[in-house]
């Protein structure tokens, strides 16, 4: 800009100089040369040769200094233009930028909502389950408070026991009958050698003839197989209407067989799971103490019409099946207490107590299978562990229900059925 405008007055001076007709100036001459127009131009020429020798310095001065002006508004144009161009660059870095920041923060922002909303559902959910929790709670309350209106009310009332026990007592369930109970239900009896009496079932008839129950197994309810100490002491549950399973107990056992100088009648009644009945009596049965781990001893098969199974039986598998298999005088076994005859425990392969042997034809503490039939492989370890009566149905087949009970000898006939006491009248009752 500056160059442009210094350059103009150089022309605009070179014009006026060389324009000039009738005069001439000389640098180095101190006035003008007359020539033909002298009078017209040369003063005009000359006076402007003087002015700009007298003020050229100024001039240059001023056109120096408006260079100098020039190119410093140069300079700051060119600074503005690269603070434009730099805004520019960053404006529109900044449009670039500016969306991913947004869908980043609108990211994390839906992320945050969605995060609220899970745990506003989580909440929603416990407060539901916390209401059904409480709406059952105050059920149970309600049915609590009920109930204890009800027992305050049964408690208002004088207490009655529902378990009826008879109030007639005796050594045995026919000396009960002898007496004058007339009913089946729950007795206490006290054997000759026993230091207190103990709770009994008694099936007692119309012809006053009462058994002393040992055994019952009904439905499965009770498990079988138990300790040493638990078959000493018995097992189950004893009730009036005779529903429940039980073990008596060997030691009440063993006290009510050996008491009297009339021996007992040992009845095997069992049921199979078509409802067919049969039963097997033996003469003159007995238990001994706990020291000779009470043996089991009878003088012989009295009769019945489901075999004798106590004497054994031939299964097939070992020519000595039927004597390795009879259990008159073998010793009682419990899975924690060996006492059979053979290399292992029997009573604990099988999973109950009884007169093991190597190891039975007759097992009526055996495990209870459902439906009667079942395999090696229902079994414990593979052997036949059921409620077994071997001369009636196979070692495989497990019966339904069983009762052992005792009567005095002279209270049944040489027919094996029920009769009076004339057809024993030299033993007479105990």
């Amino acid at each position: 800009m500056a160059s442009f405008m210094h350059v103009a007055v150089s022309i605009l001076l070179v014009s006026i100089l060389t324009s000039a007709q009738r005069g001439d100036y000389s640098p180095s001459q101190a006035a003008c040369n007359p020539n033909d127009g002298f009078g017209i131009y040369c003063p005009t020429t000359c006076g402007v040769a003087d002015y700009l020798q007298r003020y050229k310095p100024a001039i240059d001065r001023d056109l120096e200094k408006m260079e100098q002006d020039l190119e410093d508004i140069a300079n700051l144009t060119r600074g503005a233009e690269d603070k434009v161009v730099y805004l520019r660059d960053t404006e529109t870095q900044a449009q670039k930028q500016a969306p991913d920041s947004y869908i980043k923060k609108s990211t994390s922002m839906l992320d945050d909502i969605l995060r609220f909303e899970k745990s506003i559902l989580a909440q929603e959910d416990q407060i539901y389950q916390l209401q059904s929790i409480l709406q059952a709670n105050e059920k149970r309350i309600t049915d609590l408070k009920q109930m204890s209106l009800q027992l305050d009310q049964m408690c208002k009332e004088p207490c009655k026991d529902t378990v009826e026990i008879q109030s007639v007592t005796g050594k045995d369930c026919q000396d009960i009958a002898n007496k004058g109970g007339k009913v089946s239900g729950l007795y206490y009896v006290k054997p000759a050698r026993a230091t207190e009496a103990f709770l009994v079932y008694c099936e007692i008839d119309s012809f006053g003839r009462g058994w002393t129950v040992l055994q019952r197994r009904r439905d499965g309810s009770v498990d079988f197989n138990k300790n040493w100490v638990q078959y000493k002491e018995g097992f189950g549950y004893l009730s009036p209407d005779d529903k429940t399973e039980f073990w008596l107990g060997n030691e009440k056992i063993h006290l009510l067989s050996v008491q009297s100088s009339v021996p007992y009648i040992l009845r095997i009644e069992m049921v199979d799971w078509d409802g067919n009945k049969k039963y097997a009596d033996y003469a003159t049965f007995k238990l001994g103490p706990e020291v000779d781990a009470y043996r089991l001893t009878y003088a012989y098969y009295f009769g019945g019409d489901a075999g004798d199974a106590f004497d054994g039986y031939d299964f097939g598998d070992d020519p000595s099946d039927k004597y390795y298999t009879s259990h008159n005088g073998m010793q009682f076994s419990t899975p924690d207490k060996d006492n059979d005859k053979f290399h292992e425990n029997c009573a604990l392969e099988e999973g109950s107590g009884w007169w093991m042997n190597r190891c039975h034809a007759a097992h009526l503490n055996g495990k209870y299978y459902q439906g009667g039939k079942y395999t090696e492989k229902d079994s414990q370890n593979g052997y036949d562990n059921g409620i077994i009566w071997a001369t009636w149905h196979s070692r495989w087949y497990s019966l339904k229900e069983t009762t052992m009970k005792i009567i005095p000898i002279n209270r049944i006939g040489v027919d094996g059925q029920h009769s009076g006491a004339k057809q024993f009248g030299g033993l007479g009752d105990i």
